[in-house]
């Protein structure tokens, strides 16, 4: 059951693009976000390992249906630019967890804004977006 739900992941994952660019011309889109999907999958993993949502051993208590809420570009600015940078991109995902406190499911976010330059993506926490958008609250 496990590979059809990384599978569905990828595929979420893969709908999702920036400013609503596919890179379905192959052009520079896809280049400039190449590897994004792959680090977001790395921050899932984290989320299950750390997030006290995601801390229980009970099967139906883990954290389950993450999906990418949104993917928004930011503008990199000229002080970005002379760090580097190349692409801002701010994400939200969502899953489900159990609180162990209260215990009762419950519904986790989080929200990162990944930055890219010649090393790679890197990411950083960001303050809550809205789910639909990922513009600042």
């Amino acid at each position: 059951m496990r590979p059809v739900a990384a599978i569905a992941a990828l595929m979420i994952l893969g709908a999702c693009s920036p400013s609503g660019q596919t890179g379905a011309a192959g052009g520079a889109a896809s280049d400039r976000f190449a590897g994004l999907d792959g680090q977001i999958l790395n921050w899932r993993k984290e989320i299950i390992a750390s997030n006290p949502l995601c801390k229980s051993t009970v099967e139906d208590q883990k954290c389950q249906n993450f999906e990418v809420a949104c993917k928004a570009e930011r503008e990199v600015t000229p002080a970005d630019e002379a760090k580097g940078v190349t692409a801002r991109v701010v994400t939200m995902i969502t899953w489900n967890g159990f609180d162990p406190k209260f215990n009762h499911p419950q519904s986790g976010t989080q929200a990162a804004e990944f930055t890219k330059t010649a090393q790679g993506w890197t990411r950083a926490d960001h303050k809550p977006v809205y789910m639909q958008t990922c513009a600042d609250m």
